[in-house]
């Protein structure tokens, strides 16, 4: 006696289908919404919320998600430029629309601030970001 009817197996396969990404677009100046977009201009403000948000500070987000910036505040140089770059590509590569971070440039330490200018290339394009702190 079979327990499961006939024609019916365990062989099914599933198809995966990619669905645009609609995110709502933030005006900054205005405070508000002004619209929606799943191009660049998305993943634009996906990797500024990225790095602007620490991980693990914020219960919204999953552990994933943020950037480990914050210790770094106070550390040597060369450390900075050495464990910098590593730290930005962890905390992008949680998108998997982000392919690679690439071409990081250093400024000179000044007194209060230090830059750092990457691209980041994304299935839509390549953006240039820069983080200061």
């Amino acid at each position: 006696m079979a327990t499961l009817p006939e024609g019916v197996g365990l062989n099914v396969s599933l198809d995966y289908v990619e669905k645009p990404t609609n995110t709502f677009i933030i005006d900054w100046s205005a405070r508000q919404i002004s619209g929606m977009d799943s191009g660049l201009v998305a993943m634009r403000q996906a990797v500024e919320i990225i790095l602007q948000n620490e991980r693990f500070q914020w219960q919204i987000y999953s552990s994933n998600f943020g950037s480990e910036l914050e210790d770094l505040i106070g550390e040597e140089y060369d450390y900075i430029v050495s464990e910098l770059p590593r730290r930005i590509e962890e905390a992008l590569s949680v998108d998997k629309r982000i392919l690679s971070v690439e071409n990081f440039v250093f400024s000179e330490p000044e007194r209060e601030n230090m830059s750092c200018q990457f691209e980041v290339v994304t299935v839509f394009g390549t953006l240039n970001k820069e983080v200061i702190w």
